[in-house]
């Protein structure tokens, strides 16, 4: 497993598809903040719940200057679906290869139900990326929990 990323870590780049299979990098947001999200599967009662917040706060947001990612293993197809069933705002990432989840030390061994697994650890990260489109860590945040985070994640940003 990689190392866990902090506050003032480089932030991999990537490129995956969207909902759309349209592909989307960091250095498509050069200039702007990101919150990129990293949650284990579309359609799942704990997923929704956190799209569904994210989705409700985009406005809030967006006025002071976040854009939101989240990034999952799953197909482009199952994200539009996931995007149409639930009316989600939030720009939806496909990772069915783990490369970014591995990258940002968002996939490896949990605890589920008791038991240790390996899996897609739902985390947090807030990504300063500059002009150039290269990022850098603010906020880095593991093992969150899908209710309430968002309200949360908007109070430690002061948003």
């Amino acid at each position: 497993m990689t190392e866990r990323l902090a506050a003032g870590s480089p932030a991999p780049d990537f490129a995956l598809p969207d909902a759309d299979e349209k592909i989307v990098t960091l250095a498509d947001f050069a200039g702007s903040k990101v919150i990129l999200y990293f949650y284990p599967a579309a359609m799942t009662p704990g997923c929704t719940i956190q799209a569904v917040d994210f989705t409700a706060s985009l406005d809030e947001l967006a006025a002071a200057g976040y854009r939101v990612i989240g990034i999952s293993p799953d197909s482009p197809a199952k994200l539009a679906r996931f995007r149409e069933k639930e009316s989600l705002d939030v720009i939806l990432l496909g990772d069915p290869e783990r490369t970014v989840l591995e990258a940002y030390a968002a996939y490896g061994t949990k605890m589920l139900y008791g038991k240790e697994i390996q899996g897609v650890i739902r985390s947090t990260f807030v990504i300063d990326v500059d002009a150039d489109g290269k990022g850098t860590i603010e906020l880095a945040q593991y093992n969150v929990k899908a209710t309430g985070h968002v309200a949360r994640l908007r109070r430690e940003l002061g948003v």
